[in-house]
Order: structure tokens, then sequence, then C-alpha cells
């Protein structure tokens, strides 16, 4: 590891110039990236060091299993890819690990472990709570770092929640989770963001394979449809439900009203967080190249360590929304083409592949956690 750190290090300080990129026009799209190089040489080292062990404890159906389509579909495709796709990254030889992953999915958890409208997740933690005691107990792995070189997966909103079954999971343990709220815990520096992937039937809507060319106008400014889901949509929608004909905004979509339709037809697209600071909206505007706006706050956006947001998509200060107009009108023609040119550049990483393919979402999680358990900023 301490190689794989050298050379990182190395290609980050390495003029552009001097040295051709060669995966996927880079070159490019180098500016949808915090430092391509860097980034460049840390994926080729995850590909050719890293290794994960992937405990056998436990059993069906909250273990080894999770929800592979709806809201919370890569909490399963993330399991089934690591233990049952033509992954190099597993070992069976847990000594030859550099992390460890605990495959239970909180989405199973809150369907049979939790109590409907009682809204007590002491069933959650207990769950995870002995989990960690039959691995510790086995295993000399836990014990030896603590739980630092471990890491869970969860997109249900009570991933978190769930953590806390044990104060080494939470505190020291590397938590891939949806709900990246940093006032509420997350850290960025340990923890790893999830974009939330709405699958609605496992794949992509067919509605945003083929998207129109850019050269196709779209009519409305902007576009939200959602419920009133926490304190920003309800500012949302007090300054802009129905109240313009450019800015489409809805707690419910008029009948007959298609919602990907809607996105396709808007330059931008609004993503508030609703009770928790994730929104599927996010990926779904970047499949339909939907500029998205994120109106959120405490929010560790997905693959930040690595993507520069600010090349495609705009983020907008909760107490700005009554200006989301001005503001929106204010975006030139040169840098929307800009965005959206970042949009396309970035979508590969946000897409869930059978099997996974290189640079998508699947490799960029295992690439956050690698450079996590390597403790390396790429800047």
């Amino acid at each position: 590891m301490a190689r794989a750190r050298a050379a990182i290090r190395k290609a980050a300080v390495w003029d552009s110039g001097n040295r051709s990129l060669s995966f996927d026009n880079v070159d490019s799209n180098s500016f949808v990236y915090r430092n391509p190089h860097a980034f460049y040489q840390s994926y080729l080292e995850m590909e050719r060091r890293l290794k994960v062990y992937v405990y056998d404890e436990g059993e069906l159906p909250i273990m080894h299993d999770g929800p592979c389509k709806n809201l919370y579909t890569i909490e399963g495709r993330f399991i089934h890819e690591i233990e049952h796709g033509p992954s190099k990254f597993r070992t069976r030889d847990p000594s030859h690990a550099h992390v460890y992953f605990m495959p239970f999915s909180v989405t199973r958890m809150v369907k049979y472990l939790y109590n409907p409208g009682s809204y007590n997740v002491t069933p959650l933690r207990q769950f995870t709570s002995d989990y960690v005691d039959v691995i510790s107990t086995k295993y000399p792995f836990w014990n030896t770092t603590q739980g630092s070189d471990h890491f869970m997966l969860a997109c249900h909103d009570w991933g978190s929640y769930a953590s806390e079954g044990n104060s080494n999971l939470y505190n020291k343990s590397i938590r891939a989770l949806c709900n990246a709220n940093s006032s509420e815990g997350f850290n960025p520096q340990k923890d790893v963001s999830l974009p939330e992937i709405y699958l609605y039937d496992g794949n992509i809507s067919p509605k945003l394979l083929s998207v129109p060319p850019s050269t196709t106008p779209r009519p409305k400014l902007a576009f939200f449809a959602g419920g009133l889901h926490g304190p920003i949509r309800q500012i949302l929608l007090e300054h802009w439900k129905n109240r313009d004909p450019e800015i489409q905004v809805h707690e419910y979509l008029p009948k007959g009203i298609d919602y990907y339709s809607m996105m396709l037809q808007s330059k931008f697209c609004l993503c508030p967080s609703g009770y928790e600071v994730a929104s599927p909206r996010v990926v779904e505007a970047v499949y339909a190249e939907c500029v998205p706006v994120i109106l959120s706050e405490n929010y560790v956006l997905p693959f930040s360590d690595v993507l520069k947001w600010e090349a495609f998509s705009i983020q907008v200060e909760v107490e700005e929304i009554p200006r989301l107009k001005e503001i929106l009108t204010a975006v030139s023609d040169e840098n929307y083409a800009s965005l959206i040119k970042g949009i396309r550049a970035v979508r590969r990483h946000f897409v869930l592949n059978r099997p996974a393919k290189k640079f998508d979402a699947f490799h960029m999680i295992l690439h956050s956690v690698w450079l996590r358990r390597l403790n390396l900023k790429l800047e």
C-alpha cells in the first residue's frame, strides 16, 4: 500500500502536458475531476492491488442479499456483485485482504426486524451489535484494528442508526451511506457517500437511455415534483408551486404528465433534500442530461473526493431559493453547454451495470473505500 500511495502522489504532481492519460477521453473530460492524473493512477492501483474479504457469517434474508430494484437498489446490487460477480477484488483468504466487507442489508433489517410505526430502531442496532460480536470472536481482524479496515454499505435512511449498534463501527469503520449528512455523524474523512440510484424494475428507464441531442430545445427552465418531505421542500413549494410556467414545481404531478418526460424537457432539475439529505433525483437528472440543482444542507455529495460537482451541477443555498429563477437564468449558454458536457463525462460513474464495468458506480464505490483505506486525499 505504501507503493500505491507513492505512485498516486507522484501522479498528482505531474504536469498534465507531460503525460498522456489513456482512459476513455480523460484529457477532454479532465475538468470534471479534482486531479485526473491522481484519480487515474489511484484507480489503476486499486485494480492492481485491492483485495476485499467478504464475511461468510450470517443467513438470508438480511445477510448476503438486498434489494436489487426500487429506491435502495444499490444495497443488493453491490452485495451481489462483490459476492457473485466476476470481481477480481474478492479474496477468500482474509489474511490477504486490505478491507473486510460486512454484507448485511439495512433495508432488509427494516423489513424483517422493525415494527412499523414504532420508530424503534433498537432491533437494527442490536443486529449489528450481535454481528460484530460474532466476527470479532471468530476472527482476529476486527479486534486488531478496532474495525477501521472494515466497511458496511447501506442506502436506507436508517443506515447510520444501524451502525450505532457498535461504537467502533460508527466511529472508526468505513460506512458507505446514501444518507451522507455531515450534521448527523457522517464523516467524509472515513465514510463514503453513495449515490441514491432508483431503478424501478432494476433497470434505467428506457426514456433515459436515449436522451435527445443537445440541439433539441428544452422549453422548461426548471422542474421538480415530489412530496412535502422536510423543511427544504416546503420552502421550495411555498415560493414556486404554481407561480411561474418556466419553473415547474409540483407536489404531485398533474394527471397525464410523465415525470421523466418533464425532466427531458427541462434545462435544470431541482434536487431538494427531503427528510434526509440524499435524493434519487440527482442521478436521474444526470441520466436525463438535466443539470442537477442541489438544494440541500450538510450533504456530502457522492464521489466528491474525485469529482468536481461544480463542473456538472449547480448548488443553491436554501436561503437563495426565492431567487431560483434569477440564478438559473444568469447561467450563460456557454456555461450551460459546459455543464452538459460535464454530465456526459460523469454519467458512467453513476450507472450500475450487470456485470460491473470499469469506472461505473460499483467501481467508484470500491475506489472511495480504497482511498479511505489508503488514508489518502486526491488533490
